[in-house]
């Protein structure tokens, strides 16, 4: 016993005289893997600052390297910066011919979303296989030396100290403690953020919150394709409510529309397939696999649908970004409520789940007799690429968390905002893809035929500006965090701003305005807008698009 106090004894003296061997300390400390992550870091390194990345993730990029390659754009002059210095060395890789091992280049050609995919006249190019983004990220690390602790997850029960209104530091689980001046949430779900108690917002806001007409419940609205076009029964038995629901469909109704709630539009694993004969895996079946879950697809087909294939889009090397397309596909509609606010544990399961749940629509299409012939014998020229997500089974490491949490900030970044209805005097980066909402729910109508509710696409008539409150917290409930990716906005606002080349932009912003607080030793809400915004404009970031 006296032996163990005395070391005890001995080891507090240590670490009152050297410091806790485990605290690392940093101007900025940005928490979080994704795209903004590295960009902000960049920044802070590029202002003559020490930055420190703590990240919960292995891999770096988030979406961006983690099956979403096929890049919304909207429109790509109101992309700078270090966003689209990151698409500019995508483009130097692909002219290199040694970046073409499956498909020679000129068979791949300029495919695009109206522009093409190798903009030769700005050298950039905006459609990348995920492990080519993956090692420009980690370019970036390496070329500015930037420490990165991977694999570190926030402490989110008592993990945050504050002070004044200031976070002091935080402690992850593994007992690791990062000090810093400022700090910058990265994540997709806020958690940080959270943690430190900034007021957010999970789910849609009533149209009345915002004066906004495209928020809350949007029955009957359909923008895209992705609703049943045909009557279908929800029910086991077809038409037999005694028989019960279906999988994945809702017993509540839907709401009146404009009304707020609690949900948040799906998620999906944006997945990487390859049709080259080397470098494909068959679809396997999953784990619990039950064709039931399916049942809705195999009447979708049988009613006449045809557009599987719709969304197989093609990025380099014989490869695709596969997204969600039509009235059934890999969105796992409703089955994501619970994971903003969800332990780590428990967003583990419902990860497993919408891994499982995918896995099992790939088998299902590619082996069920129920689905059309000609369909199945298409779907087995497709498997995974082989080369891509090597350490994970090749299945994307990153599910597009499309919404999560939502700071309620400084300012509130609305419809109005993105449609130019309100002007922004004080922007730190520019969007321009629609407000663009994947479906919320599955629900059985008045009629009795299940429908889906939530997708909604607006696109605005030009770029638009986000404003600097939107990514800073009210002062008097933090005065020394910025927020990039879980911005201030209404949700329908957030289906807009939720890109990837805006998250950069967003992340390279904030840790500017963050090294500007440093050394003008003031609160963040209290920097000088003016001089911000010359950095930023040195900084090539586009902040206005007459």
């Amino acid at each position: 016993m006296k032996f163990g106090y005395l070391m005890g004894l001995a080891l507090l003296t240590l670490v009152q005289l050297y410091g806790n061997p485990d605290t690392y300390k940093a101007d900025v400390i940005i928490y979080g893997g994704t795209a903004a992550a590295v960009t902000a870091a960049v920044e802070v390194m590029q202002s003559g600052k020490k930055a420190i990345i703590v990240s919960p993730d292995i891999h770096l990029g988030g979406l961006s390297s983690g099956g979403l390659g096929f890049t919304d754009t909207g429109n790509k002059a109101a992309i700078g910066g270090l966003s689209r210095e990151f698409y500019h060395r995508v483009w130097l890789h692909y002219n290199d011919s040694n970046s073409w091992k499956w498909e020679k280049h000129e068979d791949y050609g300029n495919k695009g979303q109206g522009t093409p995919a190798m903009d030769g006249v700005n050298r950039t190019m905006w459609i990348f296989e995920p492990h080519v983004a993956e090692k420009v990220f980690e370019d970036f690390i390496s070329e500015y030396n930037i420490p990165v602790y991977r694999d570190e997850w926030l402490n989110r029960e008592s993990g945050v100290v504050t002070k004044n209104g200031k976070i002091m530091s935080f402690t992850t689980l593994s007992g690791k403690t990062f000090e810093g001046k400022m700090f910058i949430d990265a994540t997709y779900e806020g958690d940080l953020m959270a943690s430190a108690n900034i007021s957010y917002r999970v789910g849609r806001e009533d149209c009345s919150v915002y004066h906004e007409q495209w928020n809350g419940v949007q029955a009957g609205v359909y923008h895209h394709g992705h609703y049943f076009k045909s009557d279908i029964s929800p029910y086991i038995v077809p038409n037999d409510p005694n028989s019960g629901l279906l999988p994945y469909i809702s017993s509540e109704p839907a709401q009146p529309n404009c009304t707020g709630d609690d949900k948040i539009q799906a998620y999906c694993f944006r997945l990487c397939m390859s049709n080259h004969p080397d470098n494909r895996l068959p679809f396997e079946k999953p784990e619990n696999y039950d064709p039931v879950h399916y049942e809705l697809l195999a009447r979708v087909f049988e009613s006449g649908w045809n557009e599987w294939f719709n969304k197989y889009d093609m990025i380099p090397n014989r490869k695709t970004d596969t997204n969600n397309h039509g009235p059934f596909s890999t969105d796992f509609i409703g089955m994501n409520y619970d994971y903003p606010e969800a332990s780590y544990e428990k967003r583990k399961e419902i990860i497993k789940a919408h891994e499982n749940y995918q896995k099992g629509l790939l088998y299902f299409v590619s082996t069920d007799p129920r689905i059309p012939e000609n369909i199945r014998n298409e779907m087995n020229k497709w498997g995974l690429a082989k080369d891509e997500f090597r350490d994970n089974g090749n299945w994307p490491h990153q599910l597009y968390i499309r919404e999560a949490r939502r700071m309620i900030g400084t300012s509130v970044t609305t419809e109005n905002e993105v449609l130019g209805k309100v002007n922004v005097g004080d922007p730190v980066g520019m969007g321009s893809y629609a407000m663009d909402s994947h479906n919320i729910q599955r629900f059985v109508t008045d009629q009795g035929y299940v429908q889906n509710e939530g997708d909604i696409g607006i696109q605005p008539k030009k770029p638009y500006k986000i404003s600097y409150g939107s990514i800073i917290p009210k002062k008097e409930e933090c005065t020394n965090l910025l927020v990039p990716v879980c911005v201030s906005s209404s949700h329908i606002a957030f289906g807009s701003i939720r890109m990837e080349p805006v998250f950069m932009i967003l992340g390279q912003s904030a840790a500017a305005a963050a090294c500007m607080a440093i050394d003008r030793k003031v609160a963040i809400q209290d920097i000088e807008y003016a001089i911000l915004k010359e950095k930023l404009l040195r900084k090539k970031q586009i902040l206005e698009i007459e």
